[in-house]
């Protein structure tokens, strides 16, 4: 049986084509949508995941110490260490930030940690690991810093050591890790300026600057000028143990607040990148719509431009059927074109993006089922104008 509908498309191919192509690009910035969606899960998972920790201990009634602030002291994982389940316990600090290297900056998560402990760099791409306790660096590569640059944190210069891969945050920034020390003192310490001014006040305050008790001042002002807080504790619990059982136990005697992997993967994709979310599936929602306009439209000027083909077809006795499959067939041939030319374009323009973008297989299945049903659907407008046609018109002229 000949294929009316190939027929028709081969009449006006370039057409068919064209618009094939304009719908491809926008099935692409589909595709992309769902794919920066599910990178940003992924960003999350990887976090969690590359922190080498079960339990993240912050500060009481907080959802820290990604999604909310978090300051303990930074003698509390000695405690923590102590208690029964624990393997290891170390102190960490994030600050987002922009790095410095020479005339350009970086937007980073700036990790503070120690050595050989969780929440250290896993593995490195080239370069070393950090072994001096001041002003060396790991970062990772998307931050295009080389091993041997120069970059400013705050008032310090840090020398990059080594490059590390999918190191990010939750936002996707890449992280720049330097020693626990370091990073309390940019996160936490004040300025000259400010410590200057502080001094001040400090004098002037009479119950501070007490006549009868020398030492005082310098004792205050000593306090002030050094910081002893993180912004969490990541524990490791001992082979064996259950971190639920665990983190219970921090949360009853330690009076901290103690978050498992599960718990953590909730606050950063249920609560943090929950509006984000969102507004990509209202981006999507919209897209489908556009998508179905697009073909809607196509399909019907294609169905009016043969309107006495059409007549003619009646008049001979073709069923509405064979008429109606005609326009399907074409409505779904435009949208196999589109995904076809969508799921290539995706695949090549995402890793362009600044953040990452997973597209995943089962994604691209479930946009292809969805668009053959929106081509579908969008038929429907002109099927409705075809068989609504008067064989009378292909002899009226």
């Amino acid at each position: 049986m000949i294929s009316l509908a190939g027929r028709d498309i081969l009449h006006s191919w370039s057409k068919f084509v064209l618009t094939g192509l304009g719908l491809g690009l926008l099935i692409g910035a589909t595709l992309t949508m769902a794919g920066v969606y599910r990178g940003m899960v992924d960003d999350a998972e990887v976090l969690l995941q590359n922190s080498g920790a079960d339990l993240w201990v912050v500060q009481k009634d907080t959802l820290g110490p990604y999604a909310e602030p978090s300051s303990l002291p930074d003698d509390l994982y000695r405690g923590i260490l102590a208690l029964p389940g624990v393997a290891q316990a170390a102190n960490v600090t994030y600050l987002t930030m922009q790095v410095r290297k020479g005339d350009t900056d970086v937007r980073a998560m700036v990790v503070g940690f120690k050595p050989g402990q969780p929440g250290a760099p896993g593995f490195l791409t080239s370069g070393r690991q950090i072994t001096r306790s001041h002003y060396e660096a790991v970062a990772d590569q998307m931050t295009r810093f080389k091993v041997g640059d120069r970059i400013r944190i705050r008032r310090q210069d840090y020398t990059v050591v080594g490059i590390t891969r999918r190191m990010v945050s939750s936002g996707g920034d890449p992280m720049v890790f330097i020693p626990l020390k370091d990073a309390q003192e940019a996160q936490f310490l004040k300025d000259n300026d400010a410590i200057v001014a502080g001094r001040a006040r400090n004098a002037a305050n009479p119950a501070l600057n007490r006549p009868g008790v020398p030492g005082l001042l310098d004792a205050i002002n000593a306090s002030q000028t050094s910081n002893h807080s993180v912004n969490a504790v990541l524990v490791k619990v001992a082979e064996g143990q259950d971190p639920t059982t665990v983190a219970q136990t921090i949360r009853r005697w330690k009076h901290l607040q103690a978050y498992d992997r599960k718990e953590m993967e909730d606050i950063l994709i249920a609560k943090l990148i929950a509006t984000a979310a969102k507004q990509i599936g209202m981006f999507l929602a919209i897209l489908a719509i556009v998508s179905a306009a697009i073909v809607a439209f196509i399909i019907y000027t294609l169905t009016l431009g043969k309107i006495r083909e059409i007549a003619v077809l009646k008049l001979i006795g073709t069923q509405n059927r064979t008429i109606a499959s005609m326009i399907l067939q074409q409505a779904l041939g435009l949208g196999v074109i589109g995904f076809l030319v969508g799921k290539v374009a995706a695949t090549l323009w995402a890793p362009a993006f600044p953040k990452y973008v997973l597209l995943l297989p089962g994604d691209a299945v479930w946009g292809f089922i969805i668009m053959m049903a929106v081509c579908a659907l969008a038929s429907t407008v002109a099927i409705r104008a075809a068989l609504n046609v008067d064989p009378a018109t292909a002899i009226g002229g």
